[in-house]
């Protein structure tokens, strides 16, 4: 019944369809000239706006975006040509066809073309809308009524506006423009920075496929990537719960002070702290130094903390547990607090000791509460730079390889793009990160007690 309740609140009373089976003529013909509806049926600013906007779309489309549709085919052809110049006796660079301006403004173009498509379904709804105002014998709404309703029955219509809008401009067409090079050839190799082409799927190919370098570099780093995730995900979680658990214990003295000891590593940059994590496990660091000075190491022998790929990811997932731990101390710290008393009691008296405790009441609520919050530790490591690119750099690096052996899907974007300048690999990879954390990140959340048992503790 809720279901059906929130579906009929929502549900249009005015659709599209309807005005195109139902509407008059004039109603129809405000899906071709926007607002003629609204300027027969009085409402003249709303109807001249509407006029207006598709003016404006069609002048532009005339102007400049049939001409960037046209372009948005072949990307450009022409390419930059040198010219010799009598006068000054040099050759000089006339500019050709830029493939990524055309990529963009053809993008931007498509943009515009569905905003006329949406105008025009908007014009042809208020049309109609007002027709069955008219028929059913109701006042129709001038401009101050309207504006009034703004700012109170469709307030959500106006606070939303100007978010929507940012969203759209700022996130989604950037997003639209980047997934699109990831179809094209756009790279330095065969010096196509400038004018390129499309090449539908070729590059997920060579990114997939095990044949070529990519490929044999892109399912290892997929792998580590994940492995690393679950590392530092979990590892955080659970050395933050039994810290909590510790600090918690009744026996206990000065709670604060230990609190106040482990969350102190919060206020200190991770970036300061991670680069000095980086100084210290140099091979001339000063935890080498210190060992050699002890008499544990040889003279010349350092632990190979960055030049060995199992030691080296061991170090970086301890340098998370050590940033990410207070963070996770005062999350679990919270819904410890939290837990009803009630059900310990119980357990007490039923003869539970400590483990059977924690195994079947502390557990199964932190972990009821704190999935979603899990998925999104686990979507942030999964895209955690920081600490592998600060401290091991994605080293040790395999000479023939783009990769290291500590490198992320994310590091290794970077590098393809910004030291390789690979920018249509770079995008496939960026799709493929995208990818692997919705297809993880649902399949975890829709069998987790969060989701299939939400009564649960309530």
């Amino acid at each position: 019944m809720k279901t059906r309740k929130s579906k009929k609140e929502f549900e249009n009373k005015y659709p599209v369809m309807d005005a195109l089976k139902k509407g008059s003529l004039l109603t129809r013909l405000s899906a071709l000239v926007f607002g003629a509806g609204c300027l027969a049926q009085g409402q003249i600013v709303k109807g001249i706006i509407f006029l207006a906007a598709e003016a404006a779309i069609i002048y532009y489309m005339i102007q400049t975006g049939l001409h960037n549709l046209s372009m948005l085919i072949t990307l450009g052809e022409l390419e930059q040509q040198k010219v010799w110049n009598d006068a000054k006796s040099v050759y000089e660079y006339v500019d050709g066809d830029r493939s990524q301006l055309i990529l963009l403004f053809g993008i931007i173009t498509l943009a515009i073309v569905l905003v006329l498509i949406l105008l025009g379904r908007s014009s042809l709804r208020q049309a109609y809308k007002l027709e069955c105002f008219r028929k059913e014998g109701r006042q129709i709404p001038g401009l101050r009524e309207e504006i009034k309703d703004l700012f109170n029955g469709n307030l959500q219509i106006t606070l939303l506006s100007f978010p929507v809008i940012g969203v759209l401009v700022f996130t989604i067409l950037p997003l639209v423009f980047m997934i699109s090079m990831a179809f094209t050839s756009y790279s330095v190799e065969n010096s196509k920075l400038v004018l390129f082409d499309w090449v539908g799927l070729e590059n997920f190919k060579r990114v997939i496929g095990l044949g070529g370098s990519l490929g044999k570099t892109f399912w290892p780093v997929l792998g580590w990537t994940l492995i690393w995730a679950l590392a530092a995900t979990f590892s955080n979680y659970f050395c933050g719960l039994i810290l909590a658990l510790f600090i918690n214990w009744k026996e206990i003295r000065a709670k604060k002070m230990w609190r106040f000891f482990f969350v102190l590593t919060v206020a200190i940059p991770h970036f300061v702290t991670l680069l000095i994590m980086r100084t210290m496990l140099q091979p001339e660091g000063a935890i080498n130094i210190m060992l050699r000075n002890m008499g544990i190491l040889g003279t010349k022998e350092s632990l190979p903390f960055f030049t060995n790929a199992a030691w080296a990811r061991v170090t970086v997932i301890l340098i998370n547990i050590w940033v990410g731990v207070p963070y996770m101390l005062l999350q679990v710290t919270g819904i410890l607090q939290n837990i009803p008393q009630e059900l310990y009691e119980a357990a007490r008296v039923d003869g539970a000791g400590p483990i059977v405790t924690f195994r079947k009441i502390t557990l199964p609520y932190m972990m009821f509460i704190m999935m979603p919050y899990l998925i999104t530790t686990f979507t942030g490591n999964v895209n955690n730079f920081n600490v592998i690119f600060l401290t091991s750099q994605g080293l040790p690096r395999p000479v023939d390889s783009t990769a290291g052996k500590t490198d992320l899907l994310v590091t290794w974007l970077y590098k393809l793009t910004i030291e390789n300048q690979y920018y249509n690999v770079g995008a496939v990879i960026g799709i493929m990160t995208f990818v692997t954390l919705a297809v993880v990140s649902l399949i975890t959340f829709k069998f987790s007690g969060s989701n299939r048992n939400e009564e649960a503790f309530r």
